[in-house]
């Protein structure tokens, strides 16, 4: 499950064996306080630190859980490009009503009696704005927790990083009883088992939606964006073009077919951060990876090409681009490409 995540460019990390708390950290970070930036276990390839150890790096990954293969998987969302609506269902008594609805006020004509858990104040709220719940959403990734909730995960879109939230805390909240994972927080992976049982998908969609409009809007009035919301555009520089240019040569449509498949990549240097890169430098490393499996292109040529583009588009993350490009290289090459199409 952690490579699997790994290749869609979802950053995983060791969750306890049996609980879905963080891997403990080593003796030495547990009796030296330090941050997770001061943290030399992270740069050796330690699990230390919960979510800040995750990785997209396949290797460290076959280390980690081929070491301990009852590791659950952790994923860190904001890396990841992913927000998770986390409903609980632990039955309780409401809070006041100006907490139910964090911003939205229920007058005291309305009857709250029935209202348990999660999945009724998310389905006030959702028919307050006339759209479907998140719990029913059957068009992305659903996932049943043993407690009886439920995680509704989505893709981030529109270049905006989301932040995390708990239930009807005074601060950023969006409703009594659901949680927002995004930024500074982590999702257990589906198929992650604890001694209270296992995290299983639901229905038959196994992939992330791009998240709704009106969900969005209702995140954004509930103060789950930082400001400034969107940053300012910068223009791509053109060492992406120029290399595929230097590897192609316009042979046998090389130049065109690296063109294409970089395009989604090089969209994301329009913006300073977010645009899915990891997503997109991931999908790319994979159709290459194809390319080359397929004899159409060859290893040289295909890291020199993501490279510049990656280093273009997120200039001084050149590591975890090469994270990236490395995991979906290997994956892709046990894909062969031999038609003109892409592999999603």
């Amino acid at each position: 499950m952690a490579q699997w995540c790994a290749r869609r460019g979802w950053p995983v990390h060791p969750l306890a064996p049996g609980r879905k708390t963080p891997a403990a950290n080593c003796r030495q970070c547990r009796d030296q306080a330090h941050t997770p930036a001061d943290c030399r276990c992270l740069r050796v390839g330690r699990w230390c630190h919960s979510f800040h150890a995750a990785t997209l790096n396949q290797d460290r990954i076959q280390q980690w859980w081929g070491q301990f293969p009852e590791f659950g998987t952790g994923v860190s969302c904001g890396p990841a490009g992913l927000i998770v609506v986390d409903i609980d269902a632990h039955g309780a008594e409401p809070p006041a009503r100006d907490r139910i609805l964090p911003g939205i006020p229920i007058g005291d004509q309305v009857d709250l009696t029935g209202l348990a858990s999660g999945f009724h104040s998310l389905a006030v709220l959702a028919a307050l704005r006339g759209q479907q719940s998140p719990a029913e959403d059957s068009t992305t990734l659903r996932v049943r927790t043993p407690s009886g909730g439920l995680h509704v995960w989505y893709r981030a879109t529109g270049n905006r990083r989301w932040l995390s939230s708990v239930g009807s805390s005074p601060g950023r909240a969006l409703a009594w009883q659901v949680d927002i994972r995004a930024y500074g927080s982590y999702i257990i992976a589906p198929g992650t088992t604890t001694s209270h049982g296992a995290y299983t998908p639901v229905g038959k969609t196994r992939e992330p939606a791009a998240l709704p409009q009106w969900l969005a809007q209702e995140l954004d009035r509930t103060a789950h964006l930082p400001a400034p919301t969107i940053p300012a555009p910068r223009p791509v520089p053109p060492r992406a073009q120029q290399a595929v240019l230097a590897v192609g040569g316009g042979r046998n449509g090389t130049e065109h077919t690296l063109a294409g498949v970089l395009a989604p990549v090089q969209a994301c240097g329009q913006v300073t951060e977010g645009a899915g890169f990891s997503d997109a430098l991931n999908r790319a490393a994979y159709t290459l990876g194809g390319l080359i499996a397929a004899g159409r292109l060859s290893l040289q040529e295909a890291e020199q090409a993501l490279r510049v583009a990656a280093a273009d588009a997120r200039p001084g993350q050149e590591q975890r681009s090469e994270q990236i490009i490395r995991s979906g290289l290997v994956a892709g090459q046990k894909k062969p490409l031999h038609s003109s199409g892409r592999r999603p």
